[in-house]
């Protein structure tokens, strides 16, 4: 039988926070909700693909899918997705800054939403990363919501709770985890934040700098943009 949910978790380079955080996501779900966890190596250059393996024998709920060329977060995220089972998707960071025991949180609140939200996005209501990051993401959480005016505090956040469909409907392009929340709107679909824990990274060092997410986020902001302009909804009727 399939799993209700499937846990996607992208990689590069994580070898010391994976165990840690598989740990946690068994902790915070089993006897909670039928799952699975879909670990996404985005070719690796250190042993994170090793050390997956390794724990599969005492986790039967871990899958494991390798890319043979590194293709970025967003297409490691588009890839457990579309291996994954459950009908909804959970997604979590894997420098274990996201904190699992959230989950349960995104799922009650799934629970209680109104009928035809897709996408529940968590929002680091205290972030616990250096004062430069958090400096350049209030900025370009600004000038994001005053383009796409998504209602969204945070969308960098990388716990996020969504229907599996929904998702694979939606127009695919490197870094599009950072606009889910506006391209479910285009969609027709809602969306709601969620308050979660986040934590210090414990081990290892981020994949992005301040100067080379805003370059590249320029350019995908008026490419979201564009799609919002573009897009046309009506309802249909089977005759």
């Amino acid at each position: 039988m399939s799993p209700v949910l499937s846990v996607v978790v992208p990689v590069f380079n994580e070898r010391d926070n994976i165990a840690p955080l598989v740990g946690e996501i068994v902790a915070a779900l089993r006897g909670h909700t039928d799952f699975e966890i879909v670990y996404v190596d985005d070719n690796s250059r250190d042993d994170s693909l090793a050390v997956l393996e390794s724990l599969k024998a005492a986790t039967p709920e871990l899958r494991v899918l390798r890319h043979l060329s590194q293709s970025g977060q967003s297409t490691a995220v588009r890839t457990g997705v579309k291996g994954a089972r459950g009908a909804w998707i959970a997604t979590l960071d894997g420098d274990g800054q996201n904190d699992p025991a959230d989950i349960p949180k995104l799922l009650a609140a799934r629970d209680e939403a109104a009928e035809g939200t897709k996408l529940f996005a968590g929002w680091r209501v205290n972030r616990q990363d250096t004062s430069s990051k958090r400096w350049a993401s209030k900025w370009a959480n600004a000038i994001r919501a005053r383009m796409l005016h998504d209602d969204t505090p945070d969308t960098g956040c990388g716990i996020k709770l969504f229907e599996r469909a929904a998702f694979l409907g939606l127009p695919y392009f490197d870094h599009m985890h950072r606009y889910l929340p506006a391209l479910m709107q285009r969609a027709g679909w809602k969306t709601l934040s969620v308050p979660v824990n986040h934590r210090a990274r414990a081990s290892g060092v981020s994949k992005y700098n301040n100067l080379g997410r805003a370059l590249v986020g320029i350019r995908d902001l008026l490419g979201v943009s564009w799609l919002i302009d573009r897009s046309k909804r009506t309802a249909v009727e089977e005759r």
